[in-house]
């Protein structure tokens, strides 16, 4: 279904609606209701997202969280290119409100996630190429220091340069996704800041692939 143009962007005043509505699908908090393993948010850190999920629910759990917060992303985003026919405006506008809505979900108190899944998402349709570039980042910073967080905050770093050199061969992308990605950047990193004081610290848990996460020694 597209939009018939001579209706004009009112025509369009559901699909930011949507868009919100879709990101705040808290998707770690229903799982683990599911699986019976009590309310995620007063169990590790407290966060919806798949990190601690997995850790406090397991790692089927856990991946399940990741897919399913990185599909609703992906989905807004999807339905945005399909009814304005890709028009990069109302995709990144449905991409940054996704993101907003993960992070504030008005089914949770406005307490969701960092994020990163969701994040990964709502960039797939508008430039996979650099959510492939930011996801090396991601591996990259894991494998060597161990902090999934340190990761995270090192993918959204990059994304907006990604984005910047990748959006389109020889073509720098148009000011409105630069400046989506930019927002996204900032919100992913602002959502971390208690893991960055961690981090500074010398307390943040590092990642083991045993399943259980370790505190550094100091």
């Amino acid at each position: 279904m597209q939009i018939d143009p001579s209706e004009g962007h009112a025509g369009l005043w559901w699909l930011p609606i949507v868009a919100y509505l879709l990101g705040s699908i808290p998707f770690g908090f229903l799982i683990v209701k599911l699986i019976g393993a009590g309310d995620i948010r007063f169990r590790g850190s407290g966060n919806i997202g798949a990190t601690n999920v997995a850790r406090e629910a397991g790692a089927l759990p856990g991946l399940a969280t990741l897919l399913l917060d990185g599909a609703k992303g992906y989905f807004a985003v999807w339905l945005a290119a399909r009814v304005t026919d890709n028009n990069p405006r109302w995709m990144i506008l449905a991409a940054v409100l996704a993101l907003v809505g993960h992070s504030f979900p008005v089914w949770l108190n406005f307490q969701g996630g960092r994020g990163v899944a969701t994040g990964a998402g709502v960039f797939l349709p508008i430039s996979w190429h650099a959510v492939v570039g930011a996801l090396v980042v991601w591996v990259v910073v894991l494998i060597f220091w161990r902090y999934v967080s340190l990761a995270s905050i090192s993918a959204a770093a990059v994304l907006p340069l990604l984005v910047y050199l990748l959006y389109a061969p020889r073509h720098a992308p148009p000011e409105s996704i630069s400046a989506g990605a930019s927002f996204a950047m900032l919100l992913i990193i602002a959502r971390h800041r208690h893991n960055i004081i961690r981090l500074l610290r010398g307390t943040e848990p590092q990642f083991t692939f045993r399943g259980r996460s370790r505190s550094p020694k100091l």
